[in-house]
């Protein structure tokens, strides 16, 4: 039987999909009272339980990777064809904004255990930056060459490129950088 704040957050999320206008005000102040943040703070708290296992990480890691392809994409959108930056500049400074994030986000949010991880942070760090390093290079080979050989534009390349790109990361990642260690291993 569902649990009053499942419930809640359950019919929340059905509103806040069927509302507009005036009604999206009202669920937004509705979500920044008092209650709301103490329903907001329990929605992160079952969020992040290891309980949830591969499903619980797997909605952290879309919520991650939504927040961190935002950023990516802004800056790199943002700085290309606003400001003017030659894209491959501007795909260099949003890929360096969100690794910073991305990387952030995967260790205290996506990939919670119970137990310790199996690799110390030093490590993590170098099979992240290695799978990183390899994404960019795909990424910007893509976005040099396929536009042109394709003809479709940059951007619309560079997305296609990030959604499958995340879906290989999320393998690579859970199985070989934030994967926990066995019980009783020593870091």
């Amino acid at each position: 039987m569902p649990d009053k704040l499942e419930t809640e957050t359950r019919q929340i999320a059905e509103a806040g999909s069927t509302v507009a206008g005036s009604e999206v005000v009202e669920l937004t102040s509705r979500a920044a009272s008092p209650s709301g943040l103490r329903r907001l703070t329990h929605l992160i708290e079952w969020l992040r339980s290891p309980d949830l296992g591969l499903l619980g990480q797997g909605m952290r890691y879309v919520i991650a990777g939504g927040i961190v392809a935002a950023v990516s994409a802004c800056t790199t959108l943002v700085l290309s064809q606003l400001v003017g930056l030659h894209f491959q500049v501007a795909l260099a400074i949003g890929f360096t904004t969100a690794l910073v994030t991305h990387f952030t986000l995967q260790r205290f949010f996506v990939w919670v255990h119970h137990e310790q991880f199996a690799l110390p942070l030093g490590h993590q760090l170098g099979r992240y930056l290695t799978i990183a390093l390899a994404q960019y290079g795909l990424t910007a080979l893509g976005t040099a060459v396929l536009p042109r050989a394709i003809h479709i534009s940059t951007p619309i390349v560079y997305i296609c490129l990030m959604l499958g790109l995340a879906a290989v990361n999320f393998i690579l990642f859970r199985g070989r950088v934030f994967h926990p260690g066995l019980a009783g291993d020593a870091l």
